[in-house]
């Protein structure tokens, strides 16, 4: 495939990521700060942005492999880390945060509801795009049946998506704490790095929302199977790291000896 098709969908990503944070930027002027509604306009945005991306990531896979998907998805998560705020455009983060005591159960199903609304709607956006046809890789993808990126069985794509799910989270956890110098781009490089290795198992997706908006119903898998893969393991998966990051060896092996806090 050529330069110039892959030119294309980088600057469709790129185009995305403009119209996203405008978004953003018009939402916090429209919207009061204050109240729910400015937090869940931010996290359907967020997960707007976020599958719109991996819709055309899903292109760049297919015809420039899976080094080039790579490049770019790191290139975006290390961007969205910097632009995204509070919102995560991924419902396990606000599960965790439930179970920690830090919000309330309707917070969470209301955040969740908003991601899932912002990234299953904007496949239409994406849907006109490649229907254009401005790239030769995009010729006949608009109305093209989706095929599921399970290639193993369910509840070994749940154990997957789950233990790659805890080690990410409890890699951001522990970047968390100790704030290294260039942060945010050892996160985006450890998730890149579990989701290039789960690429040809589960589709190594991580995310409820996203593996929702890109795969529901395709051929492949039932819907059963999609919510054991991506909702139950993933989700499983976060919850497990928010008891195991407080274990004393867990930590000491990630943080190592730590100093004792000043009254």
């Amino acid at each position: 495939m050529s330069l110039t098709s892959l030119g294309i969908s980088a600057g469709f990503m790129v185009g995305c990521c403009i119209a996203a944070q405008i978004a953003r930027r018009v939402s916090r002027r429209l919207l009061n700060s204050d109240g729910i509604v400015p937090v869940l306009m931010n996290e359907a945005i967020a997960a707007a942005e976020l599958c719109a991306c991996c819709f055309e990531l899903i292109i760049v896979a297919d015809n420039f492999g899976v080094a080039a998907y790579a490049i770019f998805l790191f290139l975006l998560t290390v961007w969205w880390g910097k632009v995204w705020g509070d919102a995560s455009a991924c419902p396990y983060t606000h599960m965790e945060d439930v179970l920690e005591g830090r919000t309330t159960f309707k917070e969470m199903a209301l955040r969740t509801w908003a991601e899932l609304m912002g990234g299953c709607c904007v496949y239409r956006i994406v849907q006109v795009f490649w229907w254009l046809e401005f790239a030769e890789t995009h010729k006949g993808r608009a109305f093209e049946e989706c095929n599921a990126d399970l290639q193993v069985s369910p509840y070994l794509g749940a154990a997957i998506e789950g233990v790659a799910t805890l080690l990410c989270r409890l890699a951001s956890k522990t970047i968390s704490v100790q704030e290294p110098k260039f942060s945010s781009y050892i996160d985006s490089f450890i998730g890149t790095s579990l989701v290039v290795a789960a690429f040809n198992f589960s589709g190594g997706y991580f995310n409820p929302v996203l593996a929702t908006a890109l795969k529901w119903g395709c051929r492949g898998h039932s819907n059963l199977e999609h919510i054991i893969v991506y909702w139950i393991g993933a989700c499983l998966g976060a919850l497990l790291s928010v008891p195991i990051f407080k274990l004393a060896v867990v930590r000491r092996f990630l943080l190592g000896e730590e100093k004792p806090k000043k009254e």
